[in-house]
């Protein structure tokens, strides 16, 4: 098989926009509010000026792993609500966002290509698709798949993760959905899984560097994501639909994912494609700034 690249970035954003990026960061709004996050794929010089000194806040980070904290220049509310327009959604999805200690706001805006591609799966299936998401987190994909028609299981290890995508399910008026929600280290519950011969008709992977399961298990991202997704495999039969598997913050090509699913799938119809996940700066000429690699 020989993998295609392609890029992926999502056009249709309202309620978010990165403004501009350089130097090492980006300034990007989330709604009502303008931040200042760091961002090593910056390279370039800024290209605005008086918008950098309106933000909100800025995130200074420290030399730890995701650690950090805000530096508030103006009020913002302790949380607040966005929207994103599914395509094929009446409401499209309703999501609450915040500042986090780890620099994030509950969403990540460049896996909305994902979610378009994945209900567009979704809605062409003959039946009810199965559908599985793993590390999902505040549950923006699962509700996509779930408003497309997917019954999905959805599996994180952070119980107020969970807590905060059953949140988003009501905000997004899908509280009649088949959504079961699971709070369980993501390669037990696969293991688990597997051994009781369970398929799904796609499978969301979206893996954070590193992390701990509910009872102190230890995730490191490349020991461990290759043991994953060979197990993932075993969910997986010739009439599934899709895996997408989604890596930030890595010193990897997105080849390497590329290389590791043509092996584990090897004997599976379809293909693979990989490449970078983007977002487009606003304004003419906006550039490209790449935060993630998929597969």
């Amino acid at each position: 098989m020989n993998p295609a690249f392609i890029l992926l970035e999502s056009p249709h954003w309202k309620d978010y926009a990165l403004l501009d990026s350089g130097d090492g960061l980006k300034l990007e709004r989330f709604g009502k509010y303008v931040f200042v996050r760091p961002e090593a794929q910056a390279m370039w010089k800024r290209t605005l000026d008086s918008e950098w000194k309106n933000a909100h806040a800025v995130f200074q980070p420290t030399g730890e792993e995701s650690g950090g904290h805000w530096d508030f220049k103006k009020k913002v509310d302790e949380q607040w609500d966005m929207h994103y327009p599914l395509p094929h959604s009446t409401n499209g999805l309703k999501f609450k966002v915040m500042t986090t200690p780890g620099r994030h706001l509950g969403v990540f805006p460049e896996v909305a290509s994902h979610w378009d591609y994945m209900a567009d799966l979704v809605k062409k299936a003959d039946s009810q698709p199965k559908v599985l998401n793993l590390f999902g987190y505040t549950g923006l994909a699962s509700l996509a798949a779930a408003s497309a028609g997917a019954q999905v299981t959805h599996v994180d290890a952070s119980k107020k993760s969970v807590s905060w995508a059953r949140e988003n399910q009501e905000l997004s008026g899908l509280g009649d959905r088949p959504i079961r929600w699971i709070v369980e280290d993501a390669l037990k519950y696969v293991q688990r899984e597997a051994k009781r011969g369970v398929k799904y008709d796609g499978v969301i992977l979206d893996p954070p560097k590193f992390g701990r399961g509910p009872e102190g298990e230890v995730w490191r991202l490349e020991d461990h994501l290759p043991g994953l997704v060979a197990e993932c495999r075993n969910l997986l039969d010739d009439q599934s639909r899709f895996l997408f598997l989604t890596v930030y913050a890595v010193r990897m090509s997105s080849l390497a994912l590329a290389g590791l699913l043509d092996e584990v799938f090897a004997n599976l119809p379809g293909k693979i494609e990989h490449g970078d996940l983007a977002v487009r700066e606003e304004g003419e000429g906006g550039r490209l700034l790449p935060t993630a690699i998929f597969a």
